[in-house]
């Protein structure tokens, strides 16, 4: 009776088997590349969305500054002086930044526009097969008040 027992039990165990044991481990293997690799993936994506947003606030705040200075070269000071103190404060670390002010003569009614560009190192993602940098550039306009007063 013991003998039919465990030769039942050994039949049991044989059909209900599964013939991929090991199989989790081979998938691991596998997929732990994949998902590294979509991990940088998503790495590379914030931190140029980061720098995207800080190179838009540098831009604002820099053609905000030249759009209320008194002069135009007071204006071309302030914006650039502006823009990269901005960038400074939020951290940004550019390879190389350029700051670029156009005042339109500062005419009560114009308008000064700045774009800033900063080239953001994305060399540490080397797995991704990326480019060693890239430019981020963003241009904002600021209006000069009409009913204000300009330095001669």
């Amino acid at each position: 009776m013991t003998q039919l027992r465990a030769g039942l039990a050994a039949r049991w165990r044989a059909l209900t088997r599964t013939p991929d044991a090991g199989a989790s481990t081979a998938e691991m293997a596998l997929l732990t590349p994949l998902l590294i690799m979509f991990l940088l993936l998503v790495v590379l994506c914030g931190r140029l969305a980061a720098a995207q947003i800080d190179v838009d606030a540098a831009a604002s705040s820099g053609a905000r500054s030249g759009s209320i200075a008194r002069s135009q070269a007071a204006a071309v000071a302030g914006a650039e002086r502006t823009a990269r103190d901005t960038l400074a404060a939020r951290g940004v670390t550019c390879q190389q930044t350029t700051v670029s002010v156009h005042t339109g003569g500062l005419r009560p009614g114009g308008a000064v526009t700045v774009t800033v560009s900063c080239r953001v190192l994305l060399a540490d993602l080397v797995l991704l097969g990326v480019p060693g940098s890239r430019v981020v550039e963003s241009t904002a306009t600021s209006p000069v008040d009409q009913w204000r007063g300009v330095a001669p």
